[in-house]
C-alpha cells in the first residue's frame, strides 16, 4: 500500500535533512559529541564488561525469511601450511561469507529509502549493484562510543518477554526510563530490551522471528524529541512484526534512517546486561559499539560492550 498520511506527518515532524549542513553522511551521530562521551565515560564505577553481540554461527538467526541474508559460512583457507618452507611457522587462515546485517548489527543509512530518496535527501539510486553506497555507506560512520542507557521494557512490564503482539510505545519507553531512574538525553545510544531474543537463545529461531514484538509507528518521535543517537534492540525485525498497521511494512525503518539519518540495530542480546542493571540498580553506562568501516556497505556487524 502507498504510505499513508499519518507517516507522512510523522516524517514532516522528525526530519532532520539539513540538520548538520547539506553534505552530512553520518546523521545523529553529529550528537555524539566529546562532552557526551566524557559524561559517558564517568558512568563506569566497577570496570565490568558486558558482551551485547550473538556469537557469529551458521546456525545463526536468519531463518530464510529476508532473501540473501544468509547467517555466518566460516571455511578454512589455510590449516598449519608452512608457506616459507619445510620446518618454517605455520599458519591457518579461514574466510567467512555472510550477510552484514546477518546477527549483532547495525542498520546503515542506506539500509531503507522512501519515495526515491535516502537521509539528507540523496537520491536512493545512488545505491548500485556495483558500489554498493555510494553515498552514506556505513564506513562514513564515526565512532559510536557514548553514554548507553538500556530502557527495559519487558521488566518495565513484569514480564521476562513481552508478547510477539506488544507494539513499543512512548509510554513504554516512559515507564522504562522511570525503572532506570535516568532520562535519556542527547547523544545517548538506547537500547531496548523485550526480551524476544530469549526464543532464540533457547533454541527456537521461528519463534524469534515471528511474530515479534517491536516499536511502534508513534516511537520515532519520541527518540527524536531526546535527540537520541542511536537505537538498538534484541529483536529481528525491530519494529513490531506483522506491522501494527496492515499492510504497513518498515515504516519504523524508513523514519529512523531516513528521515532522522539514525542508525538502527538488531539482533542485540541484552538479557545479562538486563540482570545486571537490575543487580546494580542503575541502567546507563559506557558503550561502545563501533561500526566495521565496509566501504559501500548498507549495514554492518558489530561487536557491542556495555562497561559499568
Amino acid at each position: 500500500m502507498p504510505l499513508p498520511q499519518e507517516f507522512h506527518d510523522i516524517a514532516e515532524r522528525v526530519n532532520n535533512w539539513g540538520r548538520w549542513g547539506a553534505g552530512d553522511e553520518i546523521g545523529t551521530l553529529n550528537l555524539i559529541t566529546a562532552q557526551a562521551v566524557r559524561e559517558a565515560a564517568a558512568t563506569v564505577r566497577t570496570g565490568h564488561r558486558v558482551p551485547l553481540a550473538l556469537p557469529l554461527r551458521q546456525d545463526g538467526v536468519q531463518t530464510g525469511l529476508i532473501p540473501g541474508r544468509v547467517n555466518p559460512l566460516h571455511t578454512m583457507v589455510a590449516i598449519n601450511q608452512e608457506i616459507f618452507g619445510p620446518g618454517t611457522v605455520a599458519t591457518s587462515d579461514d574466510a567467512v561469507t555472510m550477510g552484514l546485517q546477518a546477527a549483532t548489527h547495525w542498520d546503515g543509512l542506506t539500509h531503507v529509502s522512501h519515495s526515491g530518496r535516502l537521509y539528507n535527501n540523496r537520491p536512493a539510486d545512488s545505491v548500485t549493484a556495483h558500489g554498493g553506497a555510494t553515498c552514506l555507506g556505513i564506513e562514513k560512520a564515526t565512532p559510536v562510543v557514548s553514554r548507553g542507557v538500556l530502557l527495559d521494557v519487558a521488566r518495565a512490564h513484569g514480564a521476562e518477554r513481552l508478547p510477539g503482539g506488544h507494539a513499543v510505545t512512548p509510554e513504554d519507553l516512559d515507564a522504562a526510563e522511570e525503572l532506570a531512574g535516568t532520562r535519556v538525553r542527547p547523544g545517548d545510544v538506547v537500547l531496548i530490551r523485550t526480551g524476544q531474543i530469549r526464543h532464540y537463545l533457547a533454541g527456537d529461531r521461528q519463534s524469534y522471528a515471528f511474530p515479534s514484538p517491536g516499536l511502534s509507528l508513534r516511537t520515532p518521535e519520541w527518540f527524536h524529541a531526546r535527540d537520541v543517537a542511536a537505537v538498538a534492540n534484541d529483536t529481528l525485525t525491530f519494529e513490531i512484526f506483522p506491522p501494527e498497521i496492515e499492510d504497513l511494512w518498515m515504516p519504523v525503518h524508513a523514519l529512523d534512517l531516513v528521515e532522522m539519518g539514525m542508525l538502527q540495530g538488531q539482533n542485540w542480546n541484552l538479557e545479562e546486561l538486563s540482570t545486571l542493571c537490575a543487580a546494580e540498580g542503575r541502567y546507563a553506562f559506557l558503550l561502545s559499539a563501533m561500526a566495521e568501516p565496509f566501504v559501500g556497505g548498507t549495514g554492518t556487524p558489530v561487536a557491542p560492550v556495555a562497561v559499568l
